[in-house]
């Protein structure tokens, strides 16, 4: 149940955009136990079919910048292949503290962004 339940969020936020490999990783990790290599891969499962109803329902609304695509996914192929490689050469500790950093640096680039919206939201009223 508790799997189902993880999933379940990890689609949700991956529906909005924000992430939900990252969400499950982290519920896999720190609240069921499972290594962080596993935690990792599960991901990659998991992003598969989300991914594909994501493309299909932004395709649908007209969201995709094909141009864009293009450019990325070559690129994206050759970092998953490398990044995975990576995965299996660094101890799980040391995987789970650079993902955890990894996670603080984006939220933090997150709330820098937001915080200059913001102040740009103000200054053209």
């Amino acid at each position: 149940m508790e799997l189902i339940i993880t999933g379940i969020i990890s689609g949700f936020v991956t529906s909005l955009g924000m992430g939900g490999g990252s969400i499950l990783i982290l519920i896999l990790t720190s609240f069921l136990n499972v290594k962080q290599q596993t935690a990792q891969a599960a991901n990659l499962i998991f992003f598969i079919p989300t991914a594909i109803v994501a493309i299909i329902i932004h395709f649908k609304n007209k969201n995709v910048d094909k141009a864009i695509g293009k450019k990325l996914i070559f690129p994206t192929i050759i970092g998953a292949g490398v990044g995975a490689y990576l995965t299996k050469l660094v101890d799980a500790k040391s995987l789970r503290k650079y993902f955890g950093i990894f996670l603080l640096v984006i939220g933090i680039l997150e709330m820098i962004m937001t915080i200059k919206n913001l102040i740009k939201r103000k200054g053209n009223k």
